[in-house]
């Protein structure tokens, strides 16, 4: 037999390292420190995932965690906005280093490497998994949770993710409407492909709050994301309001000082 060239597509030997499948999975660099890592995901864009990532790293470190957002929505980037961050993160040719928020928050964007942050990112999708990987192997964290802010859907990214990142467990996030069965199933399947577990869903848009009486008025009807994890034996962790103050803090920059106990029971399951 000739010497192994580890080239497979090219060999017709029926060797060991042929037959077992080789991980995809990368270590982050050398001089980080990384605790938990949890992936937040969607099936569809458009029911707050990114807004929840945030809530949900806020929440962790109120609670005295150090915290990290890997912002894996490499075209749609939308947590330095919500933190307030600008300017470019720094780093070296061995590594970057994240940007951090008032409160201590370590964040990695694609925005924050832009010129311009309103520069849109017009890469191909081999590109856009390269970067995410570079976010997890040459980026120096140093936090107890990790949380990455997924792309919707199942696409490259995604599948870049859940092959390179070792991922803890995900969260899923939902909105009330009827879609959210099949959003939810989508999002389990791609879990269960990749053997990652779910640690719960959360369900955004459940209701707004009445200013005068504080009745909750459920707009889109009573949640079907109760049913949907009850269907695949998971916990609803968390109903989260529509609620207009809060967009405001997002859009202001100033998530940090958003007041709000949702998210506790997710935090408690994290813990």
């Amino acid at each position: 037999m000739s010497e192994c060239t580890h080239d497979c597509a090219s060999c017709g030997e029926s060797c060991g390292e042929r037959q077992e499948p080789q991980s995809l999975l990368k270590e982050h660099h050398p001089a980080a420190h990384v605790g938990k890592v949890y992936g937040v995901v969607s099936g569809k864009g458009g029911v707050g995932k990114s807004m929840t990532c945030c809530q949900l790293a806020v929440t962790m470190r109120r609670r005295g965690h150090t915290v990290g957002v890997l912002d894996a929505d490499v075209t749609g980037p939308s947590i330095p906005k919500a933190f307030g961050l600008h300017g470019q993160a720094v780093g070296s040719e061995e590594s970057l280093c994240p940007m951090e928020t008032r409160t201590g928050i370590q964040v990695m964007s694609t925005n924050l490497l832009l010129q311009n942050e309103t520069d849109p990112v017009v890469w191909r999708g081999p590109v856009i998994s390269g970067v995410v990987q570079q976010f997890w192997t040459d980026v120096l964290w140093n936090c107890d949770y990790l949380f990455v802010d997924m792309p919707p859907g199942t696409g490259d990214v995604s599948l870049s993710v859940f092959q390179s990142i070792p991922l803890d467990g995900i969260l899923v996030v939902a909105s009330p409407q009827d879609l959210v069965s099949m959003v939810v199933e989508k999002a389990v399947k791609m879990a269960e492909m990749m053997e990652v577990p779910i640690v719960g869903l959360v369900e955004n848009m459940s209701y707004v709050s009445c200013p005068d009486c504080g009745k909750k008025l459920r707009l889109f009807g009573e949640g079907r994301t109760a049913a949907a994890a009850a269907r695949h034996g998971l916990q609803l962790l968390a109903e989260m309001p529509i609620d207009p103050a809060l967009a405001a803090l997002v859009d202001a920059g100033d998530i940090e000082s958003f007041q709000g106990a949702w998210l506790d029971k997710v935090a408690q399951a994290l813990e």
